[in-house]
């Protein structure tokens, strides 16, 4: 079955795996990235977009939206990504160009376009969705699925002590989000955590690559020097393994669907995602929640998007 997808994007390192699956899928139709700010700011992101659509040769459109949170100023995530978000390699810029329309009018429009056909990956901030929701409230009508890789569904946060980073960046949109759509399913951070990859497994991947696989092995270095630190000889990336879901949705087990609130007004829990576990709360449940996702198929994958044989 092939998967048609608008993906709302960051890039960020952990992003950048994510498109190089989708783009390079057999059973994947990318109709358009939309770019939000996030683990850098736009300017960068949106560069990044463009030059991983150089890498692979691929003719998508890129829409730039939002360069802000709705509401509070930005946080980032250079110190994980590099200050470009791309590792500080000093790539050679894109001479490609974003549409102009922006990224809030180009989900609406391209929700007319494939209704009930497409699939919306949000891999970064919320902001641009929540934009666009504002201003069509029937959008999640002509949306097949909505995937978001955010939250900490026990908060185990990595940002915070308690909150994930997508979410914690604009809680307002997230929280505009997960209180209007009516069902979206969730990969999160903590799933993130669930799956790790060999650090040898994976540099033997990217030492087994094609071209793509050494750009990204460029880029992601600073990246996997800061997850080491962290997490040892295990390699995560909360991305990737989104986009698994995504496109080998046969792979996922699911924990279940669940009522999930993100707290905006605590002064240490902002951003922090509640999951009603014990669905004590009458509103009905909103998010279906990855729990496992296949090994092998995830590891399939992504060896597939690094070019290895």
């Amino acid at each position: 079955m092939e998967h048609t997808l608008l993906i709302d994007t960051d890039p960020g390192v952990d992003d950048a795996l994510a498109l190089l699956m989708a783009l390079r899928a057999p059973n994947a139709r990318v109709i358009g990235l939309s770019i939000a700010a996030g683990n850098v700011g736009l300017q960068h992101t949106v560069a990044n977009a463009l030059k991983l659509l150089d890498v692979v040769d691929q003719d998508v459109p890129v829409f730039a939206g939002c360069a802000h949170p709705l509401v509070q100023p930005a946080i980032d995530a250079a110190y994980v990504h590099g200050h470009d978000g791309f590792g500080d390699t000093g790539y050679t810029p894109s001479t490609r160009q974003p549409s102009a329309e922006h990224a809030a009018l180009a989900i609406l429009r391209l929700s007319h376009e494939y209704a009930g056909e497409l699939t919306l990956v949000m891999l970064g901030p919320l902001t641009n969705l929540a934009l666009a929701l504002r201003l069509d409230p029937n959008l999640p009508k002509r949306i097949k699925r909505l995937l978001i890789m955010g939250a900490a569904v026990n908060a185990r946060g990595n940002i915070t002590p308690s909150a994930e980073f997508n979410v914690a960046f604009d809680p307002e949109a997230a929280q505009v989000i997960f209180s209007e759509w009516p069902q979206l399913e969730l990969v999160d951070w903590e799933a993130t955590l669930a799956h790790p990859v060999s650090r040898s497994l994976f540099d033997d991947w990217l030492g087994q690559g094609d071209p793509v696989a050494r750009f990204y092995d460029a880029i992601s270095l600073q990246t996997r020097a800061f997850i080491r630190g962290l997490h040892g000889e295990d390699f995560h990336s909360a991305d990737a393994l989104a986009m698994a879901a995504v496109l080998a949705p046969e792979s996922v087990r699911w924990a279940g669907n669940f009522r999930v609130d993100v707290e905006l007004a605590g002064a240490l829990y902002r951003g922090a995602t509640r999951v009603d576990w014990q669905h004590r709360d009458t509103r009905p449940a909103n998010v279906r929640i990855a729990e496992r996702i296949d090994e092998v198929s995830f590891h399939a994958l992504l060896r597939r998007a690094l070019g290895v044989a």
